[in-house]
């Protein structure tokens, strides 16, 4: 399902914060490995695919100079998670050979009324492709059945994985059949098209009691925990080692790789956490440990959320 499985610790290698989202973005293990309907790759077909060496040595020469990635993502001024996750897409695609970006973001209209947009279509040997992309971080019930994804929630408390996949499968991935989209497909030469899907992120997990992997998880899908900031300070108690990092929204992707200067240690984190008590969004934080290298990289990371999550005003900090 996923060609690039060998290089799963490259971009944990890498520096520049958009290559190294890039590099994640390409290589992470999808979140489900039976989503009810076909998982495909988009690289699937490309040459990277049948040599996974000549990706990585692309993504060290992007490390080395991200010039052009960096042009590329510069053309959007809208900084939402789901959208930097499509640009990342869509310039890997551009730039492998043997799969030809046809159209993203490809809108379907009746006449006045906008049916949906199709993220990406594609060609390559195997034909002509539809792929609907996600980028999603999900946190399981405490007490709810967990192998439900009914109940698994997004950071705002109001996106479910169960909603997700049923308006995957329902709206986005029957687009391309609908009568509306066939001017559109048409128009570029499609004349049969294939949909798929490619759905990424990580899961979090209750802590300390975890719970069971929602039905259809991919074994080795990223995961973490999250925690009630109530729990903080026993969480705190059993974790005295490393470094450590809130991240921002926009660096959500790829594992942290942070300076010594750039780090806080337990003290600092719990004082940033205490300082932003009355914030009810879910802060993501990373534990961080020293390599070879002399940064620290992300070992674990959870999402610590308001006490009265995942009934506090959230709407902010969807994913």
């Amino acid at each position: 399902m996923n060609p690039f499985k060998s290089l799963s610790q490259l971009p944990a290698q890498l520096q520049q914060p958009a290559v190294r989202d890039l590099a994640w973005t390409l290589i992470a293990p999808p979140l489900l490995l039976d989503a009810q309907w076909l998982q495909r790759h988009p690289l699937a077909g490309s040459h990277w695919a049948q040599e996974p060496a000549t990706l990585a040595d692309w993504l060290r020469q992007l490390d080395a100079d991200a010039s052009t990635l960096e042009a590329w993502l510069a053309r959007s001024s809208n900084r939402r998670l789901g959208l930097y996750s499509e640009k990342l897409w869509q310039f890997a695609i551009n730039n492998a050979s043997g799969v030809q970006l046809l159209a993203a973001n490809l809108a379907i209209r009746q006449a006045a009324n906008t049916l949906g947009e199709m993220d990406l279509l594609s060609r390559d040997s195997d034909g002509d492709h539809h792929t609907e992309l996600a980028c999603k971080f999900f946190l399981g019930p405490e007490h709810a059945c967990a192998s439900e994804p009914l109940n698994w929630l997004g950071p705002s408390g109001q996106d479910r994985l169960g909603l997700k996949l049923a308006h995957l499968r329902q709206r986005q991935l029957t687009l391309s059949s609908r009568p509306e989209a066939q001017a559109a497909l048409s128009n570029l030469h499609i004349q049969a098209v294939q949909a798929e899907l490619w759905l990424g992120g990580y899961l979090f997990y209750p802590w300390p009691s975890g719970c069971a992997m929602p039905s259809g998880a991919h074994p080795q899908h990223l995961r973490g925990h999250w925690l009630y900031r109530r729990q903080w300070p026993e969480f705190a108690g059993q974790h005295h080692s490393g470094r450590w990092q809130i991240l921002p929204r926009s660096r959500w992707l790829a594992p942290a790789r942070a300076e010594p200067a750039s780090s806080l240690s337990l003290a600092q984190l719990t004082e940033q956490l205490q300082a932003s008590s009355q914030t009810p969004s879910p802060q993501l934080v990373v534990q961080l440990t020293l390599r070879a290298d002399g940064d620290w990289h992300e070992v674990q990371r959870l999402f610590v959320v308001s006490d009265e999550w995942p009934n506090a005003d959230t709407s902010a900090a969807g994913a």
